[in-house]
Formats: C-alpha cells, sequence, structure tokens
C-alpha cells in the first residue's frame, strides 16, 4: 500500500513557516537554500522542486518516491500569488479547501470534503507514494494517517511561528522509528521516520 509521507521543512524548535504563514523560502522567507541542500533535493527528491524550478535547472528525472503532492488552500495559494496556478504539473495535484470553489488550473483536483477520506482513497490505488506538502493545518488532520515524516531540519530556530502539525493537534502521542538520515555540510539534516506499523 502507498505510504502518506509528510516530507516537510522545519526549524530545530519545530516550525515550518512564520506566524504569518508565509513562503519560508521566497522572497521574504527565513528558510537557507544552501548549495548542498538544492543539490540533495535535485539528486534525492527531484519531484518536489516546483515546476519553474524544474525548468530552471533543467530537470527531467521523474522522481522515485512521489507521483502524488497534496496542498491544503494556505500552501496551494502561496504558488497562485506567485502566479504559479499549478506549482507540481509533474505530480497529480491535490488541494484541500472547504472554502474554494474552483481553481485556476484544470490539472489540480480541489477536494472541499474529509481529508481523511480521501487520502485512505489514495492509498488503495497503484503507485509511487503520496507526498504531504503542507501545511500544518492539513498535516493536523492528516496526523493518524501519515505513514512517514521526512524532516529537512535546518540549524536555525524562529522563536515562533507554525508548528509542524499546525496549530489546533490534539494530544497524541506517536512513536516513530528514524530508518534514515543525511547530514548536509550546512547543518542541514534530512530525518526520515517511520511509524514501526507502517514500515
Amino acid at each position: 500500500m502507498r505510504k502518506l509521507v509528510y516530507f516537510i521543512a522545519a526549524t530545530l524548535d519545530g516550525h515550518i513557516a512564520a506566524p504569518d504563514g508565509g513562503d519560508p523560502t521566497g522572497p521574504d522567507g527565513f528558510w537557507p537554500i544552501g548549495p548542498d541542500y538544492l543539490e540533495q533535493l535535485v539528486t534525492e527528491y527531484p519531484e518536489t522542486l516546483p515546476g519553474p524550478a524544474r525548468t530552471a535547472l533543467s530537470i527531467t528525472a521523474e522522481g522515485t518516491h512521489f507521483d502524488t503532492v497534496l496542498e491544503g488552500r494556505h500552501t496551494y495559494e502561496i504558488g497562485v500569488k506567485a502566479g504559479i496556478d499549478d506549482a507540481y504539473p509533474h505530480l497529480k495535484h491535490v488541494v484541500f479547501s472547504r472554502s474554494l470553489t474552483s481553481v485556476p488550473s484544470a490539472a489540480v483536483e480541489l477536494v472541499g470534503t474529509d481529508p481523511v477520506e480521501k487520502v485512505r482513497e489514495l492509498k488503495q490505488k497503484d503507485g509511487k507514494d503520496i507526498w504531504l506538502c503542507g501545511g500544518g493545518e492539513l498535516a493536523g488532520l492528516l496526523y493518524p494517517e501519515i505513514d512517514r515524516m521526512i524532516v529537512k531540519l535546518s540549524p536555525i530556530t524562529t522563536g515562533t511561528g507554525i508548528p509542524l502539525l499546525g496549530r489546533k493537534t490534539g494530544f497524541d502521542v506517536r512513536q516513530w522509528e528514524l530508518t534514515a538520515h543525511t547530514v548536509l555540510p550546512s547543518g542541514v539534516l534530512f530525518l526520515t521516520y517511520d511509524r514501526p506499523s507502517a514500515a
């Protein structure tokens, strides 16, 4: 069965975005994208780079991890505001929102129903794993369904911001097993954790 993988960048104090939810890698962002970080993405996770970045870097590699990407409304709208109505045209792109009635790209599937139900349906289909891109609120809703977390841990702190699993997730202790790790020269860690039952 396909896994739901939360592939996400986080600070040492567990934040994935500033308090306003803006793009941490954007022009006003705080997330450093060093050469080693970019090389790791290009080499190991090329499918997680947005379409414009793939074009700029001449990346055509399909990728080995994911063929589907999930986003919440706010995360999706960051791209739309930047003029990109489908940041991942090379993947099946699903956006969850109860408030949106349409999206600018016909290639993006808009889902207004229960995210958990949709993810369970996607897991039953053939294909590669499913990438949960963000944001924190959607990750919190899908917390029981996350099988693997790949945390790109940066050696920075922000003091406050959007937590890894959003602000509304209830207290629910889960054990994770470290199954892979990569340490970059810049100090960024790529940490892969599996739920023991999902390994």
